[in-house]
């Protein structure tokens, strides 16, 4: 399995990898999150080109996976991390966490960020597996209190939310 930049010619692949792995919240009575619509292809570009867009492939194949990251108040912020489910439970994501931890480290950044859904079991106690913690209300930046502000907006608070905080 190797990690890598996603190409621009893969980004439509990312949309497919997003849907798929939003079905499984309908089973969680989370539809509006099953039915949610990937990020665009503007967005995901603007990800790529920053260098906050990678994707894990087997040999020459195409994206299994994907994470988008941004620096948000000097931290590696997780906008998203998502494992297509034919290739579910191999680790992929904790790959790309732990691929982005050590680039993260060498940038001289101290921590990874993101906010995720507290009740589902692959979100916030996959995360607390690898290391996350979650953040008191005190504990947020300005930053992930913008990220949360924007959530909020987004109707994502109908279900529990938290911010979590890795140390690297």
């Amino acid at each position: 399995m190797r990690i890598r930049p996603a190409t621009a010619a893969e980004l439509p692949r990312l949309q497919d990898i997003e849907r798929a792995a939003g079905e499984p919240f309908r089973a969680l009575g989370m539809t509006e999150i099953a039915d949610d619509d990937p990020p665009s292809l503007e967005v995901l570009e603007g990800h790529r080109r920053a260098g906050g867009a990678w994707v894990t492939v087997e040999d020459d194949g195409p994206p299994l996976a994907y994470l988008l990251d941004e620096v948000v108040d000097g931290a590696a912020h997780i906008e998203q991390v998502s494992v297509h489910p034919s290739a579910a439970r191999r680790g992929l994501g904790r790959l790309l966490i732990e691929a982005l931890a050590e680039r993260s480290a060498a940038a001289g950044l101290t921590a990874l960020t993101l906010t995720t859904f507290a009740e589902v079991p692959w979100n916030a106690p996959y995360y607390a597996r690898l290391g996350f913690r979650p953040l008191h209300e005190a504990e947020l930046s300005e930053g992930l209190r913008r990220i949360r502000r924007q959530e909020r907006e987004l109707g994502l608070d109908r279900w529990p939310r938290v911010c979590m905080r890795r140390a690297i």
